[in-house]
């Protein structure tokens, strides 16, 4: 049972919301437009505020629909979040296309481990206020294992981990290979900054 709540997850994670709000708004096919991402922010730069707030919500709210059957279960839980992330990111229905997962992190948290909204919410302020939204939610997935390691013990570190470790590696292989290559640097900027030089 808690197998196919995984695999649940991935399904309601993979509903590509973004997508669908941006092309009933406006018409558009996020995934050949600004930055290519399936994302609530590329949303607002085709469509504008309103859709990217729809847009926005609808994300977290698949977050927490994909926990809600497993968790009462931290280790299930944890996987469970993972692959509503890992869907929203590589999306079955958009051909692996997708977004970069911190809508449906943001709801497995708000369900799992409030401290993490707190943590993600607050990463997305603040990169948005200093207008580097990439680099705030860098520092704020970067903090989440910490501060869900010291309010919820191992069981909120591997919910962490779980969540991070597929928005890491979305950000580090974006849409193709970088310019020049795979170098270490280029995938580390990559990955702080969510874009190539």
């Amino acid at each position: 049972m808690e197998a196919v709540a995984v695999v649940g997850a991935y399904l309601v994670g993979a509903i590509p919301i973004a997508y669908l709000v941006a092309r009933s708004a406006s018409g558009v096919d996020l995934r050949t437009h600004g930055s290519r991402s399936v994302s609530g922010s590329n949303v607002g730069a085709s469509s504008g505020f309103v859709p990217m707030a729809v847009a926005g919500v609808l994300d977290i709210a698949k977050g927490a629909l994909a926990v809600l059957p497993v968790m009462d279960r931290p280790g299930w839980a944890a996987l469970a979040a993972g692959a509503a992330v890992a869907g929203h990111n590589w999306s079955v229905f958009l051909g692996g296309s997708g977004g970069r997962g911190v809508g449906p992190a943001l709801g497995a948290t708000l369900v799992l481990a409030w401290p993490g909204t707190v943590v993600l919410a607050a990463g997305l302020a603040g990169g948005s206020l200093a207008r580097h939204t990439a680099t705030g939610t860098f520092a704020a997935q970067a903090a989440l294992p910490v501060v869900l390691g010291l309010t919820g013990g191992a069981a909120g570190a591997w919910l962490a981990v779980a969540l991070v470790v597929p928005m890491w590696i979305k950000r580090i292989a974006a849409d193709g290979p970088p310019p020049g290559g795979h170098r270490p640097g280029s995938m580390a900027f990559r990955l702080v900054h969510d874009h190539d030089r």
